[in-house]
């Protein structure tokens, strides 16, 4: 076969290869065969593989996904492509970098309807679909009259013969007890909610666990579905709601007690953007959670019995003083900790009720003035409703004065939660004034963007 790979007799920095102009108003996959081979010497600048995609209209080449590590093999990659109206182009971009003698070569690119996680293992790739290899227990592709197993294996969903291809997991090489064995999708790269459908079968004699999770790219696990019925001699539909607002994987995981814990078969993944139960669902918009203070509060309030601990300020910017963050000349939120004459002095600060289950990357921008010791002055609690629980996850340390500084933090709590400002201070001879604006959040980890 073929494929096509970076010219190196030239010295140039990059090659580039543009896809003739494409349209697609549905929801469309690209998945593209590659691979970077490198000699063994480090090169400062490693060779690196980009895709960009760029539309009608617009002036600039958007960076979908980018890849450095070096394989002695074929790897797959998946891109989800929202609907569009627009045109567009796909660019594959070459970098050797330093390595002269470096190889970046595309086996091949396919454009496809519908979602990258969709799958029915009918395909050698297995739409990008992996098995986390495990020394007794792994995935492996059942049907097309495969006899490497020790169970009698059921025909496919797909095509409802042996010839037809599933992915099923085996229990007899089990050697310990919750032997594991994960299959993992694709990571999704585009945000996507709705219901997540796939046909399962279980055979089994004692206890297994057939789990769904959803991973992060942090690493955080959260089950979506677990296998209620011991038994499923036939194909059973499993239907889940779906939600990845920033990149995830799908983790289909089961755990066997003993070598007779018989198999699970798994087929025909699909997705669909409407929830399960019938719902469109509104997924949490973190742009109207945040607030600039220029109109009034937005979602933000102080708790009556502390006090107005935060004023809503607009000062004359000067050689001495810096105006608000967002404009200059705007307004923005002043801890007046400095004219209270208690010592112990609290000013908290609530924001709006955040969906639990979700990674957020809150961020915002503080100034300090007249504190003695900076430490602690303020900080960032997280306040769980249901139980009544704060946890700090950032203090002020040490600052520039009279600076607007920005403070960036990646946090996830599994139920829904509150994020307060405090700010204190500790002793009458030593308060000072803080102050806050621009609070803002997004989907995902601070650390990915």
């Amino acid at each position: 076969g073929h494929y096509i790979s970076v010219d190196t007799s030239y010295e140039g920095e990059k090659a580039v290869l543009s896809s003739p102009e494409l349209y697609s108003e549905e929801w469309s996959c690209v998945r593209l065969i590659y691979q970077i081979a490198t000699t063994p010497e480090n090169s400062a600048v490693p060779a690196r593989l980009n895709l960009y995609l760029r539309q009608e209209g617009e002036s600039f080449d958007r960076l979908l996904w980018s890849a450095n590590e070096p394989s002695d093999s074929w790897l797959i990659a998946s891109l989800d492509l929202a609907n569009n109206t627009k045109k567009y182009k796909i660019l594959l971009e070459g970098e050797r970098g330093q390595d002269k003698f470096a190889s970046i070569a595309i086996f091949e690119i396919k454009i496809t309807p519908g979602y990258c996680i969709e799958c029915d293992f009918e395909e050698n790739h297995l739409c990008g679909f992996v098995n986390h290899w495990n020394p007794n227990v792994n995935w492996f592709v059942g049907g097309g009259n495969i006899g490497n197993s020790q169970s009698i294996l059921p025909k496919d969903h797909t095509l409802n013969s042996e010839l037809g291809h599933y992915m099923y997991v085996d229990s007899v090489y089990v050697k310990y007890f919750q032997e594991v064995a994960q299959l993992i999708s694709p990571k999704t790269t585009a945000p996507m909610a709705g219901c997540l459908c796939f046909y399962y079968q279980l055979k089994q004699e004692s206890s297994s666990v057939f789990t769904v999770y959803l991973r992060d790219m942090n690493g955080f696990y959260e089950e979506i579905w677990k296998t209620d019925s011991a038994l499923s001699a036939d194909w059973a539909l499993a239907e889940v709601d779906f939600n990845a607002p920033y990149p995830t994987e799908v983790i289909f995981e089961v755990a066997f007690n003993s070598a007779k814990g018989g198999y699970v078969a798994l087929d025909d993944i699909s997705f669909s953007p409407i929830y399960c139960s019938n719902q469109t669902g509104t997924p949490f918009d973190p742009a109207k959670a945040g607030c600039n203070f220029e109109e009034d509060l937005c979602d933000f309030y102080q708790d009556e019995k502390d006090g107005p601990g935060w004023s809503r300020v607009k000062v004359k910017r000067n050689v001495y003083r810096a105006g608000d963050h967002t404009t200059g000349f705007g307004y923005f939120l002043l801890a007046n900790a400095k004219f209270t004459s208690q010592p112990g002095y609290i000013g908290r600060l609530y924001g709006p009720t955040l969906p639990g289950n979700l990674q957020y990357c809150l961020r915002f921008y503080y100034v300090l003035y007249g504190f003695f010791k900076m430490s602690g002055t303020l900080a960032v609690y997280i306040f769980e409703e249901n139980h009544v629980v704060q946890e700090k996850i950032w203090s002020v340390l040490d600052t520039p004065r009279g600076v607007w500084t920005q403070a960036e933090i990646s946090f996830k709590k599994p139920m829904p939660c509150k994020v307060v400002f405090v700010s204190w201070c500790k002793s009458f001879w030593d308060c000072g004034l803080v102050a806050l604006d621009d609070v803002s959040w997004r989907l995902g980890s601070c650390q990915a963007a």
